[in-house]
């Protein structure tokens, strides 16, 4: 009984402080608005750069988490499935491994597209030799080995082995053409790839990433006849398939001691985990941390000039309070609680602001930034914190204010 009491003793006390701070902010209402809207200006600014690097590593997993197996086989000498490069040999060796099912080749590379609307003729036939492309990710395999987890893809297999034919991702952004509207209206679709004539024969959904305006898949053959670059004989990942009841560890095992040091054996939450960690070692991933730090950094300046301002001209008062028996404990935490209100009175419309931001972005760049919860908490804490670090500052100049001031 004795122990709630006290509890009840230091929660009374701390509410009855509480209006002091608001009385200390609200005393002058332009500069209270003044002090809001610094704080929800660098809020913005944390979440917009939170919101441009999420939209930096958005998609990147996209492929790793559409993929069909257990297992993946990749090079180690590649952080990404893209740069990867495995001889075919490889998985044949691999799929004598005991608890193997089967392995399945697919190939991942980068192309060219060019927007239909910008060819001479209907039928692809002629291109201008400068003419603009756009950027598109390819994805090969067999058509009677497939890999992807993907219902739209997997029930169209059979149109893959039409010459020159691809599957177009309807969520590609608008820079490479409205392909699906005029899918719906022609059945077809015409258009260069690689400088190679090629045919829209049917649509599914995966989207775009940051760095690809377009997904497109297709039969390993067509990627061979389209691209002057490829190799079948080296490929981009094996997708490996277990046997019911393997052990996944004893299988990765078997085939490291089988394949050696040159390829690395996957989980697809590690495949997924390694495409993430390269774009984290990107400069554009760096640039965006350090804006959001940049916000954060501001956000203490404006909330420390606030509150110190505050401090000075209330200075007599606090030296008051202090003649009369109140600790510098008690009245910092009159400070702290100032800045508090501030974190929450900048937070929101910051944070209602940035709504608008995020679905500007999304209509411009065409790519996804979504107000997750996770960016929501990690902003307000970082609100809280940066609030609570300018209070701290502040209240160095509190512990100046002296009794003896009064009577002068």
């Amino acid at each position: 009984m004795k122990l709630i009491y006290l509890l009840t003793q230091k929660i009374n006390a701390y509410l009855r402080r509480t209006p002091v701070a608001w009385l200390q902010l609200s005393h002058q209402k332009v500069r209270l608005l003044v002090a809001i809207l610094g704080v929800a200006f660098s809020i913005i600014l944390i979440f917009t750069q939170l919101g441009l690097r999420g939209m930096l590593f958005n998609g990147v997993t996209l492929l790793p988490e559409n993929l069909n197996g257990d297992l993946y086989l990749m090079s180690n000498y590649a952080e990404v499935i893209r740069d990867s490069s495995v001889p075919n040999i490889f998985l044949y060796q691999a799929d004598a491994v005991e608890g193997v099912a089967d392995v399945r080749p697919l190939y991942v590379s980068r192309g060219s597209w060019v927007d239909p609307k910008l060819l001479k003729t209907a039928n692809g036939d002629e291109v201008d030799a400068d003419i603009e492309s756009s950027s598109m990710q390819i994805i090969a395999f067999n058509p009677n080995k497939p890999v992807l987890n993907l219902p739209e893809v997997n029930q169209q297999l059979n149109l893959l082995a039409i010459p020159s034919s691809i599957l177009y991702d309807r969520l590609s952004k608008s820079v490479s053409g409205n392909i699906p509207q005029l899918f719906a209206t022609q059945g077809q679709v015409f258009s260069i790839l690689d400088n190679r004539r090629v045919t829209v024969i049917g649509l599914f959904n995966l989207g775009s990433t940051f760095y690809f305006d377009s997904v497109a898949v297709m039969s390993d053959w067509n990627y061979k006849q389209i691209s002057e670059d490829a190799d079948l004989d080296q490929v981009s990942l094996g997708v490996i398939s277990l046997e019911a009841g393997a052990n996944p560890q004893a299988v990765i095992k078997g085939i490291k001691q089988t394949l050696g040091k040159s390829i690395k054996v996957l989980t697809k939450a590690e495949l997924a985990e390694a495409e993430v960690a390269e774009v984290a070692t990107w400069p554009e991933g760096k640039v965006l941390n350090f804006g959001a730090g940049i916000g954060f950094v501001v956000g203490i300046i404006i909330v420390y000039q606030v509150i110190y301002t505050d401090v000075s001209e209330h200075l007599p008062e606090y030296a008051t309070l202090k003649a009369m028996g109140y600790k510098d404990r008690d009245l910092s935490l009159v400070v702290l609680q100032e800045s508090l209100i501030l974190a929450v009175m900048g937070f929101i419309p910051g944070y209602l602001t940035s709504f608008g931001i995020y679905y500007l972005m999304t209509n411009f760049i065409e790519l996804p930034v979504s107000m997750n919860t996770g960016i929501a908490l990690r902003v307000f804490i970082l609100t809280i914190l940066m609030c609570v670090i300018s209070g701290a500052i502040a209240i160095k100049k509190l512990r100046t204010a002296d009794p003896a001031d009064i009577f002068y």
